[in-house]
């Protein structure tokens, strides 16, 4: 049993996971701050629904770009430098965005993407190499310091543009956050220094392309993100297509990642009551489902039932499918590079949601048919479940080739 698989202190854990915690407060006010400010970008930049439609596509899209670069990047440098530039980029990034010049907005808003998809990409990795016993749970609680991010940053984006007085100020100010992470993580950082190469034992080559569990963790990670930043981008200019003003729609945003926290941190802790994941995943999908319904559907009284069941939904979804990618994986290089691959393809898979959305408002489309899209995403994540949901894990057999095999878990 090698130091990394053994049971750390318990001052080391807390210490780690508070990291965590810093870390994951930082991967979402980026994006969810900037929907409920895009009608005031709208009116400065003069973009058209195709454009701030596109503005909301770039991040996601990038988020699948540079996923597969994370691992990568963690074996030449060490997961903890690779963390750290992200997120020094992810701070440059937030200011270049807040810039007057839409060239510079689009450029700041890719360099976000690029940021948050390399070290999102490198946490479930790092949770698996830290804990190896606890890696499900523990995924459960930096997914909800996720979701407290993203729904300080939908919360928060139109009172600070009224208290600092500029849009640009607003987004601007989450860099400060980033900032902070990256001086905790440089000075609390478990490894400093990476292993020499010298060190490291020849790794066999891992070409998960090949295994289809992989593409069913991929495929549920995709389209459940594909929902997530579809509500990111675009559910406060839905509801205010309902009647409602910019500071209730991005409350009720902001309402429903809150409510994310629940589930997040729960619904590992509920999958763990069954013999696998599935019945948790069909649950927490069908919660999405009629959370969307109510919203855009329903009488505007049930606005924060919607609301709730949709933010029950979603945090819970998340955070099984980034379980998902921990309890798949034998150890945790495979947990990195399933994580690369998962939230690579996935991520790219889930940036059509959004632009979907902007290109269906652009050619007039009613919340009718906006909310069919919807479910039918939610079906197709309803499939994926089922499949990946099933206690499979890829591990390497004795000879070093990569399998997949059915698990019991204790």
């Amino acid at each position: 049993m090698t130091a990394n698989q053994t049971m750390p202190s318990r001052g080391r854990l807390i210490g780690f996971l508070a990291l965590m915690v810093l870390v994951g407060l930082n991967l979402r006010p980026a994006l969810s701050s900037l929907s409920p400010l895009l009608n005031r970008i709208q009116a400065d930049t003069g973009l058209s629904p195709l454009g701030i439609g596109a503005l909301t596509t770039l991040p996601v899209l990038c988020l699948g770009l540079f996923a597969p670069l994370a691992p990568w990047l963690a074996k030449r440098l060490g997961p903890e430098r690779t963390l750290s530039l992200a997120l020094l980029l992810l701070a440059g990034a937030l200011l270049l965005r807040a810039n007057h010049l839409t060239p510079l907005l689009f450029l700041g808003t890719l360099g976000v993407g690029a940021a948050i998809g390399i070290a999102g990409t490198l946490l479930p990795a790092l949770v698996k190499r830290e804990l190896p016993k606890g890696a499900d749970l523990m995924t459960g609680v930096y997914t909800m310091a996720l979701c407290l991010g993203g729904a300080l940053g939908a919360g928060l984006g139109i009172p600070l543009a009224d208290w600092l007085g500029d849009w640009h100020l607003s987004l601007a100010s989450w860099a400060l956050l980033a900032l902070a992470a990256l001086v905790a993580w440089r000075l609390g950082m478990p490894h400093p220094r990476p292993p020499s190469p010298a060190s490291l034992a020849p790794a066999p080559r891992v070409r998960l392309w090949r295994h289809g569990l992989a593409w069913q963790v991929t495929a549920l990670m995709g389209s459940q993100s594909s929902l997530a930043y579809i509500v990111f981008g675009w559910l406060p200019v839905l509801l205010q297509k309902r009647g409602l003003s910019e500071g209730e729609a991005g409350w009720l945003l902001a309402g429903s990642v809150m409510v994310q926290l629940i589930s997040a941190l729960g619904a590992p802790w509920l999958a763990r009551l069954h013999r696998d994941q599935r019945p948790a995943m069909l649950l927490v999908l069908g919660l999405t489902t009629a959370g969307f319904v109510i919203l855009l559907q329903a009488p505007l009284s049930l606005r924060w039932l919607g609301a709730t069941l949709l933010g029950l939904g979603q945090g819970g979804a998340f955070s099984l499918a980034l379980t998902m990618i921990v309890l798949r994986s034998g150890d945790s290089r495979l947990a990195g590079k399933l994580s690369g691959m998962a939230q690579g393809f996935g991520y790219t898979l889930a940036a059509m949601g959004p632009l979907a959305i902007g290109l269906l408002l652009q050619l007039g489309a009613g919340l009718g048919t906006v909310t069919g899209v919807l479910v039918g995403i939610a079906g197709f994540a309803a499939v994926f479940a089922c499949l990946a949901g099933r206690n499979r894990r890829l591990e390497f057999d004795a000879e070093g080739s990569l399998v997949t095999r059915v698990y019991q878990r204790r």
